[in-house]
């Protein structure tokens, strides 16, 4: 596949679904923050397009017009596609392990959280990015789909939850769409189970109801803490899907085995 510029983005918007809650509002979120990258099978008229952000990957199209070795960009990322292109990942690269999730749509009032004495619930501004960046390595994924710390930091979309001016929890947009902001939520391990990752999805789920958009919530079937924190602050489950991760892409002239694993 070729990298085609993302100012051609409006053009296969009608290829990816449009106006759905979950990882679908991608295309959407790279419109509106152009954080991400195009590619196609073709500049001219092409017969596949891939979409991504922050290592998510949405595929469309014809995968008979892609050979093994065209899917090389997409390597070690999650991809949701069609059915029809599990033939075509599962040559592309040395594993393709199949995740199932969930998508849940805010619309039930919340539990209300009571944080610890000390702490300040609020949104987080452009001033605030040397404490995104200080919440380490591991959580970086929680600003990627914003281009880092910086993008997210001003981008108005996040809160989080301080004390003595140390962030502990952040919770964000994570994918921005038309009608629906998937959300995400990141706390310090030490500081779990404080009620700080709620106070903050209240707030922001508020944040986003006042934008005129539903706050969406996508998680792992297999993470109960997640799906737990979900339902406590009003949001209930809409769908089930599938998506895969992909390895590396396979040798020349070998095709690559689709694991059947679970993620834990």
């Amino acid at each position: 596949m070729i990298e085609l510029p993302l100012r051609q983005l409006p053009s296969y918007l009608r290829w990816f679904p449009g106006g759905s809650a979950g990882p679908t509002a991608l295309a959407e979120h790279v419109l509106a923050t152009r954080t991400g990258r195009l590619w196609a099978d073709r500049a001219d008229r092409p017969r596949t397009v891939a979409v991504a952000s922050a290592g998510h990957v949405l595929l469309s199209g014809d995968p008979g017009a892609l050979e093994p070795a065209a899917l090389a960009p997409l390597a070690n990322r999650y991809v949701l596609a069609p059915a029809r292109f599990l033939p075509a990942l599962g040559s592309a690269y040395d594993r393709v392990v199949p995740w199932e999730r969930m998508v849940y749509v805010h619309g039930e009032e919340p539990t209300l959280p009571r944080p610890p004495r000390g702490v300040t619930v609020r949104r987080i501004v452009g001033t605030d990015a040397t404490a995104l960046a200080s919440l380490g390595a591991n959580s970086a994924w929680i600003h990627a789909s914003w281009g880092g710390p910086a993008g997210l930091a001003e981008s108005g979309h996040a809160w989080g939850a301080f004390h003595r001016g140390r962030l502990l929890t952040v919770a964000c947009t994570y994918f921005l769409g038309s009608r629906y902001e998937d959300i995400a939520v990141v706390t310090a391990p030490e500081h779990r189970r404080e009620q700080l990752a709620l106070s903050c999805v209240v707030e922001l789920s508020t944040d986003v109801a006042a934008r005129g958009r539903t706050a969406s919530w996508t998680c792992s079937r297999y993470n109960r803490a997640s799906r737990l924190l979900a339902w406590t602050a009003g949001f209930r489950l809409e769908r089930e899907y599938v998506h895969y991760a992909t390895g590396a892409p396979a040798a020349k002239g070998l095709s690559g085995s689709r694991n059947s694993a679970v993620p834990a």
